[in-house]
């Protein structure tokens, strides 16, 4: 097949306008705006004002058991693979659930087994409202009355003073 001038400029036009085209999709700044800011919630009673990253990976990794009122710490993961639990997971624990497996069996055969797993946001903020001493994390606009947060994670992984805005 002969290519002419005439189809060259028909590619080019074409390339130039896919070019276009993306340069018009939402970038990372704006994607990053959209992923959900990460909450970590307790019920409100429990007399927590703020948590940091160390003092959560000792509460998620058991190695920490009480609250300062003696009451035991219930965490709780959402499932594996759901996108909040891996992003937790590597900004908290420093690495992916999948990773963690090693950790647990081991931890297994200490008589310590890992945090309660829930199967959607709903069932996290359920259960640590109705649990006494629990803590887990949602995206931080499902946060409601029933539960209290007590960190938030940016997409960037950056701890936040205040909640996001949320519509």
């Amino acid at each position: 097949m002969r290519v002419t001038s005439q189809m060259r400029g028909a590619c080019g036009l074409r390339l130039i306008l896919l070019l276009l085209g993306l340069s018009l999709l939402p970038g990372p700044a704006l994607q990053a705006a959209e992923t959900p800011v990460l909450a970590v919630i307790v019920p409100p009673e429990l007399a927590v004002k703020r948590l940091g990253a160390t003092e959560l990976s000792l509460i998620f990794l058991r190695k920490k058991l009480y609250w300062p009122n003696g009451k035991r710490m219930r965490p709780a993961n959402l499932p594996t693979l759901h996108d909040l639990r891996q992003r937790f997971s590597l900004r908290v624990l420093g690495s992916l659930p999948e990773a963690q497996a090693e950790y647990w069996n081991e931890q297994y055969f200490h008589g310590i087994s890992p945090p309660h797993v829930v199967d959607s946001q709903e069932a996290m903020l359920r259960y640590v409202a109705d649990t006494a001493g629990a803590i887990g994390y949602v995206d931080a606009c499902a946060v409601d009355a029933r539960v209290s947060a007590v960190a938030w994670i940016d997409a960037g992984g950056n701890w936040l003073t205040a909640p996001p805005l949320c519509d």
